[in-house]
C-alpha cells in the first residue's frame, strides 16, 4: 500500500530561469505545453521525449526537470527521476514540492535512508504536516528504527485518527515491534474503512497466525470480493480448511491459487503437505520438485521432501535432509520433532535423546512467547 499521493506537476512559468518569454523562448514553451498534454493524456513516452527536448534547448527550465521526474517515477525509473529532481532543486532549493517529490522517489525506489533524509528535513520545517510525518515514520520502520517510528507515529494518531495512511504505517510498525494485536487493529481499520484488498490480506495472514480462523476466513473472502485473482487469499482459505481437518477443501483452495499463479511456491508447498496427509506421495514429490527447481534453497520444501522420504521408507535420506534444514534454522521446532523418532528407529538413541532435549527447550520458549503475544508457531518458517 503506497502512502504517497499524486506528485506535484509544475507549470512552465512557475519555475523557469527566464525572466520573460522572448522569441527564442517560444519553442521551449510550446514544447513544454506539448509535454504536459502528453503527460496528462497518459502518453508518458512522448512526455519524456518532449521534456528532454525542452531541457536540451534550455537546461535551466526547472519545471521541465521537475515534471520529467514525475513522469519517470510513473514509469518506475526512479534513479533517473531522482537525478532530475536533484537538478531542479539545485536551482530551486527551497521548493517544498520538489523536496517531497524527491523523497517519494527515494521511497518508491526502496531507498528508505534517502527518503528519510528528505522527509526529516520537511518534517523539521513543518511538524504539523501529518502526511510527511507518516512517510518519515514509514521510512524509519523500513530501516528497522521501530522506536523512532512509533515515537513519531503514535502521537500523530491522536491528532488525526482518520488518516488511513497513518493507520497503515503505525499498524505495520506495531506488528514489526511484536505488538501484533495492536497493529492488527489498525490494519483492520484500513481494510474496512478503505475497502483495501492489501490490508485485508495482511489482516487475514495475521489472524491465521493467531489461530483466529473465522476472522482469517472473513478477511480472505473480502480480498476475493475485491480481487478474485488474488492467489494469497485462496492460500489463507486453504490453510484454514487444512487446520480444520478438511483436506479436500484445502486442496481445492490451493489449486485455485495455482490456477491464478502457477509460480506461487507457498501454495505448492501447502498442497504438497495435503498430499502427504492423503498419502499421495508421488503427487507431493512432484509439487516439491517444482518448488525446489525454482528455489533450491527453500527450507520449507526441503522439510516437506524429508517427510515424503520418511513416508516412503527412505529414512537415512530423510534424516540427512532434516539435519541440513535444522542446521540452517536451528530454532524451527518441526525438523527437531521429526528427527526424534527417526533417530530411535535407526538405533541412534543418543541422537534421539539430544533432539528430544532440544524439542523440550524450543517448546518451553514457544510457550513463553505464546503467553506474551498469543501467536502460534507457524507451520513453516519465513524465508
Amino acid at each position: 500500500m503506497t502512502l504517497d499521493k499524486k506528485a506535484m506537476v509544475l507549470s512552465f512559468s512557475l519555475l523557469c530561469a527566464c525572466a520573460a518569454t522572448t522569441a527564442q523562448d517560444a519553442k521551449p514553451e510550446a514544447l513544454f505545453r506539448e509535454a504536459q498534454e502528453a503527460q496528462h493524456s497518459g502518453n508518458l513516452a512522448l512526455a519524456v521525449s518532449k521534456y528532454r527536448e525542452v531541457i536540451r534547448l534550455d537546461p535551466n527550465v526547472v519545471a521541465a526537470h521537475a515534471n520529467l521526474g514525475v513522469v519517470l517515477v510513473s514509469l518506475g525509473r526512479y534513479g533517473e527521476a531522482i537525478t532530475q529532481y536533484q537538478i531542479a532543486l539545485a536551482e530551486a532549493p527551497d521548493s517544498a514540492a520538489l523536496r517531497l517529490n524527491l523523497g517519494l522517489a527515494y521511497f518508491k525506489k526502496g531507498d528508505f535512508a534517502g527518503g528519510a533524509a528528505e522527509f526529516a528535513s520537511l518534517h523539521k520545517d513543518d511538524p504539523n504536516d501529518v502526511r510527511v510525518a507518516t512517510l518519515l515514520g514509514n521510512c524509519q520502520m523500513q530501516l528497522g528504527l521501530l522506536g523512532q517510528a512509533l515515537g513519531l507515529l503514535e502521537p500523530l494518531e491522536k491528532a488525526d485518527p482518520d488518516s488511513l495512511d497513518l493507520q497503515w504505517a503505525l499498524g505495520n510498525a506495531l506488528i514489526r515491534s511484536g505488538q501484533t494485536l495492536e497493529g492488527l487493529k489498525r490494519i483492520q481499520k484500513v481494510a474496512d474503512k478503505g475497502n483495501n484488498a492489501e490490508a485485508y490480506q495482511l489482516a487475514a495472514n495475521l489472524y491465521l497466525g493467531l489461530t483466529f480462523f473465522d476472522e482469517a476466513r472473513r478477511d480472505a473472502e473480502a480480498v476475493i470480493r475485491l480481487n478474485p485473482d488474488a492467489p494469497k487469499a485462496y492460500v489463507v482459505l486453504g490453510m484454514v480448511a487444512d487446520y480444520s481437518g478438511n483436506e479436500k477443501e484445502a486442496e481445492d483452495e490451493y489449486e485455485k491459487a495455482l490456477q491464478i499463479d502457477a509460480q506461487d511456491l507457498q501454495a505448492r508447498v501447502q498442497l504438497a503437505n495435503v498430499f502427504i496427509m492423503e498419502r499421495k506421495l508421488d503427487a507431493a514429490r512432484k509439487q516439491l520438485d517444482h518448488v525446489l527447481t525454482l528455489d533450491p534453497n527453500s527450507l520449507v520444501a526441503r522439510y516437506e521432501m524429508a517427510r515424503v522420504d520418511r513416508e516412503e521408507g527412505n529414512l537415512s535420506t530423510a534424516i540427512q535432509e532434516l539435519e541440513s534444514v535444522e542446521q540452517q534454522n536451528p530454532e524451527w521446532l518441526q525438523p527437531h520433532m521429526e528427527l526424534v523418532p527417526l533417530y530411535y528407529r535407526m538405533k541412534r538413541p543418543a541422537d534421539g535423546d539430544r533432539e528430544k532435549q532440544i524439542v523440550d527447550q524450543l517448546r518451553a520458549k514457544e510457550q513463553e512467547r505464546r503467553g506474551q503475544t498469543r501467536i502460534i508457531s507457524p507451520q513453516v518458517p519465513s524465508e
